[in-house]
């Protein structure tokens, strides 16, 4: 049987038993990994909330890291979050593991042995599909799957490389599994919303086949498990592509809107509708949201006041389409196309808001935004930058999605220009504190948002 070690929350250096082996490691590897949501602010203190021996050599851990808390779009975080973690022990680390080596442990009962992010290992990988395989329990996780699925075994895994804030695995390109690693308490709108359009029948969006997740220290989703479209290609890749080879990309564009159409739709049945749009509220949260990436990045001050006209808009516009559940972090990564098909993913929405923020409805105008600030952002990869070519891919994205959901976006001007200029103002603060170099973009949208009034 599984064995669980389930600790009193406590700082690194005084835990007892296998724990001592890995606080230290865990501190300085932690804040280096992409998935790591604190990257601009120390780690002040590491607490291990729950250690389960998944199988021999393997120990899944939640850890909450603590630091120091500073202003972000939408408000003061709290001085921390937990993460997930898979850790492999073995006294000799093989080659192929290298890149996947953590340190090697120097106390405790681990004294020795080299630790692995397990998630790496082919072999780990293949037991962690075992257990989605066989539903059950093991100490506090639970392993889950959809009953009129059947899911083969012995499929070889392998990690994906991409840049992301989970990590996923591939297994015999016939299935992929997001290991979801900021945990937060409560169902994750991957899973959750998933499950809800493939009841609706809903075939724009990979049905969830299993999934796993925790009742300790609180309940949570931990991955989900959904078929992989191994011939498919992400937005963003075929955008880049069309921009190198100087073409067109606005009939991708138009599908790609009738298809964010039919998913939208799909959305407002599945989940229970909410009454119109409150653009008093909403913009009173943009502003704050505003107000606070100011702060963190200085060079948003100078367009604060124009800015805060398209907020004040807002407040003062009709209240567009009802607010409903929406994907909630649209862009060219977030969707697939296979064939002539068009395919959305990852419904996690923004992974630095807070999960029940996420599942609040909300204007579909704010994913509308989100893809149209997409757009712009694969126009500015290369020199010279192609503006046109943004412009016509946003004007067919509308009139695709204008044709299939009976509104256009494009008529609700002020709504547009609020959810765009939002957007914006989180990019700002992302590429700020992740990637600087991306800056310049996301910049220059604000500089055209705060003087934009046609």
């Amino acid at each position: 049987m599984p064995k669980t070690i389930t600790v009193r929350p406590r700082t690194a250096v005084g835990l007892d038993g296998p724990l001592v082996s890995l606080g230290g490691l865990l501190r300085q590897w932690l804040p280096q990994q992409r998935w790591f949501a604190g990257k601009d602010r120390p780690v002040t203190d590491l607490t291990v909330l729950c250690v389960t021996e998944l199988f021999p050599g393997c120990l899944h851990l939640l850890v909450h890291a603590s630091h120091a808390p500073v202003p972000t779009p939408g408000g003061t975080p709290p001085p921390g979050d937990c993460y997930q973690l898979l850790l492999g022990l073995r006294e000799h680390l093989a080659p192929r593991l290298e890149r996947a080596y953590i340190g090697r442990a120097e106390q405790g009962p681990f004294a020795g042995l080299a630790v692995y992010d397990a998630l790496h290992d082919p072999r780990s990988a293949n037991l962690l599909l075992e257990r989605l395989r066989q539903p059950g329990a093991a100490g506090p996780l639970r392993f889950e799957a959809d009953p009129a699925a059947h899911l083969p075994g012995g499929l070889p895994p392998r990690m994906l490389d991409a840049e992301q804030s989970n990590s996923s695995i591939v297994y015999g390109d016939a299935y992929i599994l997001k290991v979801f690693r900021r945990i937060q308490p409560g169902v994750n709108p991957d899973l959750e919303v998933t499950a809800a359009l493939a009841a609706q029948g809903c075939t724009r969006v990979p049905a969830p086949v299993a999934w796993f997740g925790t009742t300790a220290p609180q309940p949570a989703t931990l991955g989900v498990l959904q078929p992989f479209l191994p011939d498919a290609t992400d937005g963003w890749t075929l955008a880049l592509r069309a921009l190198a080879a100087g073409g067109d990309f606005t009939a991708e564009a138009r599908e790609l809107g009738r298809a964010m159409a039919e998913v939208h739709l799909a959305l407002a049945e599945a989940f229970p509708p909410a009454g119109p749009g409150e653009n008093g509220r909403t913009a009173a949260a943009m502003c704050a949201r505003l107000d606070a990436a100011a702060h963190a990045v200085p060079g948003l001050l100078p367009f604060v006041p124009g800015l805060r006209a398209a907020f004040g808009a807002l407040a003062t516009c009709d209240s567009g389409p009802p607010a409903q559940r929406i994907h909630g972090d649209l862009h060219l990564g977030q969707v697939l196309q296979a064939g002539r098909d068009w395919f959305v993913i990852d419904f996690e929405g923004e992974p630095s808001r807070p999960l029940a923020e996420r599942c609040v409805p909300q204007s579909p105008v704010r994913d509308v935004a989100g893809m149209l600030r997409s757009f712009d952002y694969a126009a500015r990869q290369r020199r010279p930058w192609r503006p046109e070519w943004a412009r016509r891919c946003r004007e067919a994205f509308c009139a695709g999605y204008a044709a299939r959901a009976g509104w256009d976006p494009r008529k609700k001007h002020a709504l547009l220009r609020a959810h765009e200029t939002d957007r914006a103002v989180y990019e700002v603060l992302y590429e700020a504190r992740h990637r600087p170099d991306w800056l310049p973009v996301p910049m220059a949208a604000i500089k055209r948002l705060a003087v934009w009034g046609g």
